[in-house]
C-alpha cells in the first residue's frame, strides 16, 4: 500500500513538474521576444534617438533615414477601419446567432465560419485585387467624388475585415453561449422584451469578453500581412485619407527582410518595425485587460 501512495506521489510531482516548466515557458516567451527584437534593433537606437525613428516621415534608407511614421500610420488606419466594419458585423450576428436563430442553423454557420478562418491570407488577397480593387476604384470611390486606383487603405480595410470576421465571431459566439439561460429567463419572467433583455442583461454580462475578442481581432489585424499588402497600395508617402495607398509596418517588413539583412543599419530597421508591432499589441491587450478588471470591479 505504502508503495502504491509513493509511485502515485512521484507520478504527481512528475507532472506537476513538466507542467510548471511549460507554463514558465508560455509565461517567459513574450519577454523572450521582445528582448530578442530590441537587441536586434539595437544599432539603430544607438545612431537615432527613437523620437526621431517614430515620428519622422522620412524613410530613405541609402540616406541613413529610417522614419517609421509613415508604417504607423497606415497600420492604425487599415486595423482601426478593419475593426469599425468586422467588430459591429461580428457583434449582431453573433446575437442573432445565439439568441434568435435556431440550434439548427447554428450548427449550420459553425462549419462555414470556419473554413472562412482557414483560408489562407493569400487567396484573401487575390480575392481583394479580383474584387475588392476594382470595386474601390470604380464605384466606392467615385461615389465619394475621389479619384483612386483602387490600391488604398480602404480596400485593405476591407480585405482585413472580411478576414478577422470569423476569429471574432467564433469567440463572441462562445462568451454568448456561456451566459446562463437562468439570468434571460428572470428578465423575460419580469416583462422585458427579448431586446431589452439583449441590451440590459446580456450584453451587460458578456462585456468582458466583447472587449477581449476585439482585443484579440485588433491584434490580428495589426499584425496580418500578406493579404493587406496585395492591395493597400505600399507607397511610402504620409497621406491621410482612406482612398490613399499606404504602406502598413508588417508589409514593410515582408517586403524588405530577405533583400536587406547583408545591410546592418537596414537589417535593424526592419528589426524595429517588428518591434514596433509587437509593442503595440502589447499594448492593446494590456490595455483590454485594465479595462475588463476596471469593469469587473464596478458591477461587483
Amino acid at each position: 500500500m505504502k508503495i502504491t501512495l509513493i509511485s502515485r506521489n512521484s507520478k504527481d510531482k512528475f507532472h506537476f513538474t513538466w507542467m510548471t516548466i511549460c507554463l514558465i515557458i508560455i509565461l517567459f516567451l513574450p519577454l523572450l521576444l521582445g528582448i530578442g527584437l530590441y537587441l536586434k534593433s539595437k544599432l539603430l537606437l544607438d545612431s537615432t534617438s527613437v523620437f526621431d525613428i517614430l515620428f519622422s516621415k522620412e524613410w530613405s534608407p541609402i540616406e541613413g533615414k529610417f522614419g517609421m511614421l509613415p508604417f504607423i500610420n497606415s497600420s492604425l488606419w487599415v486595423t482601426i477601419i478593419a475593426i469599425l466594419i468586422a467588430g459591429p458585423i461580428c457583434l449582431f450576428s453573433a446575437i442573432h446567432l445565439t439568441q434568435y436563430a435556431k440550434k439548427s442553423f447554428l450548427n449550420f454557420m459553425h462549419p462555414i465560419i470556419d473554413i472562412l478562418s482557414g483560408i489562407p491570407s493569400v487567396v484573401y488577397g487575390v480575392w481583394g485585387i479580383l474584387i475588392i480593387v476594382p470595386l474601390v476604384s470604380k464605384y466606392i470611390g467615385p461615389f465619394f467624388g475621389k479619384e483612386t486606383t483602387g490600391y488604398s487603405i480602404l480596400s485593405g480595410s476591407i480585405v482585413l475585415a472580411v478576414m478577422i470576421t470569423p476569429f471574432i465571431l467564433n469567440i463572441l459566439i462562445d462568451i454568448f453561449q456561456t451566459i446562463p439561460k437562468e439570468l434571460q429567463e428572470a428578465s423575460l419572467s419580469l416583462g422585458a422584451t427579448k431586446w431589452q433583455t439583449i441590451k440590459k442583461v446580456i450584453l451587460k454580462k458578456a462585456l468582458p469578453g466583447i472587449i477581449s475578442a476585439i482585443t484579440l481581432g485588433i491584434s490580428r489585424a495589426f499584425g496580418e500581412t500578406m493579404a493587406v499588402m496585395m492591395v493597400v497600395g505600399n507607397v511610402t508617402k504620409l497621406k491621410y485619407g482612406v482612398f490613399q495607398p499606404g504602406y502598413p509596418l508588417p508589409a514593410l517588413i515582408a517586403n524588405n527582410y530577405g533583400e536587406m539583412m547583408s545591410i546592418p543599419m537596414y537589417d535593424s530597421a526592419l528589426m524595429f518595425a517588428a518591434f514596433i508591432l509587437f509593442a503595440i499589441v502589447l499594448l492593446f491587450n494590456f490595455a483590454s485587460r485594465l479595462l475588463i478588471i476596471k469593469y469587473e470591479r464596478e458591477i461587483k
